[in-house]
């Protein structure tokens, strides 16, 4: 067993193609985890072990593996999750960057700093996760180091620090240079960069190399309150005391550490390696995790120690052809095979039947998981992405994981009736992996209308249905998933009062509903009387307001930035029920809703397009007809230029194919949801026959 000092949890964060799995992969290979390399490109890279992965060349879904790596004379234990990068997948990211210590960022040494490397990136920022860089594919014609650098700065407002420099002889990329040490690096192409020559700096780039030292220690005195006082005095700093400034200042998000290469051509990882040993925390290095505790909703902390009683959170479940595993991080005490534990959230008892290391798709059983590790568990019956397993005798709610809003629907339907039971299941079970994915009933049609962040994510889950649950299904065409909001506030209240002859039903509550345009999801206050609705009821009323809201405003949609207080109610001592409460608050909001003035709320995304500058004017006439908002148009490496703004996403379908006619194939975009915004008043006439 690792020392828990020693132990370091990681995510590979970056826009699609940056090269995250191709690094990962040396990553497996150089540990000895693997002993080829796999590659994108063929299909046969370890951590996309999906079929569809395979074939798209693209990262699906994260995939988790535990490797080992010797850094000064100690062997470290690296828990690594390998992210997606295309934006339609990104709650993969936002779920495993909620319970990582660390991250690496990589980025392309032509392409730069990219849409979702910026989300990526925001995303890791959230969670208050330490960084180190990667700036890869520096072999490639129009690769500029120092262009990304500043594009790190300009964009992520980050503070690189460059502890790697590339080597160049000509126009090839011959190793690279560690700047603290003053060494080059000569990475052997026999050995598939195995072997490493540490050598002296060649002449030609030892001036650069020393001006990089002196501004990396600059850098580190800037930042480092103990060591400003001796760079001032001009002393010279030891090699040890300039590692520990750096990580230092990289726990604390001071800096991001800067390393760099070309992982396809086996240059560069290594030193990543060692900087992820040497500068990323590990669990002990981090505060202890806050939660509440569930009776008194008291803030209580526990610290990353094994003796320390049992706290988890469970941040991904999947179902595969063995059945149901649940991703766990261990923040405190140990989890056990065959232990029982509570989860809080959904007051319910579970108990671990096996705990496995994961290795992509490969399960490795252990016995026991301590604290600071992540595993996967089997046997837990009622537990989703996002819920807290802790001791049954010292209970603690963790912070739930926040996930985006689906933005386009599609229209499903089995396509024999024996296909009807099994699209429900496939339904359920998906909706439980996926909390980006929603389903619901179209009221008028009766059609099974499923949800999700993009036209990729949605031909995803329906393969998923397909392949993994046997259900032929016919689909409709996406759709945008339009919300609505409150333009005013309104106070309503709902009775719900059934006899059926013994005991009947009861419920009484009385709200006020307002928009609240700073919380994207609904969010519900008690603010009544003591003594006019029990506690225990609570629950209940607040899932049926969530009920309530989901069937929509006047005009169908469900309704967002919205705040709900409730302000008073009565109970029945015998007749009064969690169901009752539920209808009644239901019914509640609901006539809350039809006193309010509504508007209708359309999905904007951000949009990255890069076409060649040729095409420039085409694609922005073009972006223009689309609603589009143009923010910046940059030109960058390869004569080509960047337009970035805001778009309604209703404007998007199929705009692949437009990309392509307007720019002969050589168009490249991303989009991402970047927020909600009024849909104007010609728009909503031409839709929807309304005003908003």
């Amino acid at each position: 067993m690792v020392d828990l000092t020693r132990i370091r949890n990681i995510g590979i964060i970056a826009h699609i193609d940056a090269g995250k799995t191709t690094t990962s992969e040396r990553i497996l290979y150089y540990t000895g985890k693997e002993h080829k390399i796999g590659a994108v490109d063929d299909g046969t890279a370890t951590l996309d072990w999906m079929k569809e992965e395979q074939e798209r060349g693209i990262t699906i879904t994260s995939a988790a593996t535990t490797c080992f790596w010797k850094y000064a004379g100690e062997l470290h234990q690296i828990n690594l999750i390998d992210t997606p990068g295309h934006v339609d997948f990104s709650a993969e990211v936002e779920r495993s960057l909620r319970v990582l210590d660390g991250a690496v960022g990589i980025f392309c040494g032509v392409g730069g700093v990219e849409a979702q490397s910026e989300t990526v990136w925001r995303q890791a920022g959230k969670y208050r996760v330490p960084r180190l860089a990667f700036i890869n594919k520096l072999d490639r014609v129009g690769a500029d180091f120092t262009g990304v650098l500043d594009q790190m700065v300009r964009k992520l407002g980050a503070r690189p620090a460059v502890c790697a420099l590339p080597w160049f002889e000509g126009e090839q990329l011959a190793g690279t240079l560690d700047v603290l040490r003053q060494r080059a690096l000569v990475y052997e192409e026999e050995s598939q960069g195995a072997k490493v020559a540490d050598q002296d700096i060649p002449t030609e780039a030892v001036e650069a190399a020393r001006q990089a030292r002196e501004k990396l220690v600059e850098i580190l005195a800037e930042q480092v309150d103990w060591l400003t006082d001796r760079y001032l005095r001009g002393e010279e700093i030891p090699l040890p005391d300039l590692h520990r400034a750096l990580r230092e200042a990289t726990i604390a998000a001071k800096i991001t550490p800067v390393f760099c290469g070309a992982s396809v051509r086996n240059i560069g990882v290594q030193p990543l390696l060692d900087a992820v040993c040497a500068y990323l925390p590990s669990p002990g290095d981090i505060p202890p995790v806050e939660g509440v505790d569930p009776g008194s909703d008291r803030r209580i902390s526990r610290p990353a120690d094994p003796a320390a009683p049992l706290s988890a959170l469970a941040f991904k479940t999947v179902n595969d052809r063995h059945g149901e595993l649940t991703y766990i991080r261990v923040y405190s005490g140990i989890l056990e095979n065959g232990s029982m534990i509570h989860n809080p959230g959904r007051e319910k008892k579970e108990r671990i039947s096996r705990l496995f290391l994961m290795h992509a798709n490969q399960r490795n059983p252990v016995e026991k998981v301590e604290a600071g590790g992540i595993a996967a568990a089997i046997g837990l019956r009622f537990t989703g992405t996002g819920d807290t397993l802790c001791d049954v005798r010292h209970p603690i709610l963790l912070e739930r994981i926040q996930f985006a809003e689906p933005v386009i629907t599609m229209a499903v339907e089995p396509k024999s009736t024996a296909d009807k039971d099994k699209l429900s299941e496939a339904l359920s079970r998906l909706a439980k992996d996926d909390p980006t994915f929603a389903r619901s009933v179209d009221p008028e049609t009766g059609q099974t209308i499923i949800s999700g962040m993009g036209e990729l994510h949605l031909e995803h889950l329906c393969r998923v249905m397909r392949e993994d649950f046997s259900v032929s299904v016919n689909t409709g065409e996406p759709r945008v998933a339009y919300k609505e909001t409150l333009l005013t506030g309104a106070t309503a209240e709902g009775k719900f009062i059934k006899q059926l002859g013994g005991h009947g039903q009861y419920g009484h509550v009385a709200l006020r509903a307002e928009p609240d345009p700073a919380s994207l999801k609904a969010t519900v206050e008690f603010k009544i009387r003591q003594g006019s609705i029990p506690r225990e009821y609570y629950a209940a009323i607040e899932e049926g307001i969530r009920s309530g809201i989901s069937e929509g405003g006047h005009y169908g949609f469900p309704i967002i930035y919205l705040r709900v207080t409730v302000l008073d109610g009565s109970f029945h001592s015998v007749d009064s029920s969690e169901i009752a409460f539920q209808a009644a608050a239901s019914l509640a909001i609901k006539e809350a809703v039809r006193l309010a003035r509504t508007a209708v709320l359309e999905p904007i995304m951000k949009f990255d397009v890069v076409p060649p500058s040729e095409y420039l004017g085409e694609v922005l006439n073009d972006l223009n007809r689309r609603r589009a908002e143009i923010e910046s148009v940059e030109a960058i490496e390869g004569g080509k230029q960047r337009v970035c703004g805001t778009v309604p996403i209703a404007e998007m379908f199929g705009y692949a194919t437009t990309l392509r006619s307007l720019t002969q194939g050589r168009g490249a975009f991303s989009l991402e949801p970047s927020t909600y915004r009024r849909v104007p008043e010609e728009v909503l006439k031409l839709k929807f026959g309304g005003e908003g």
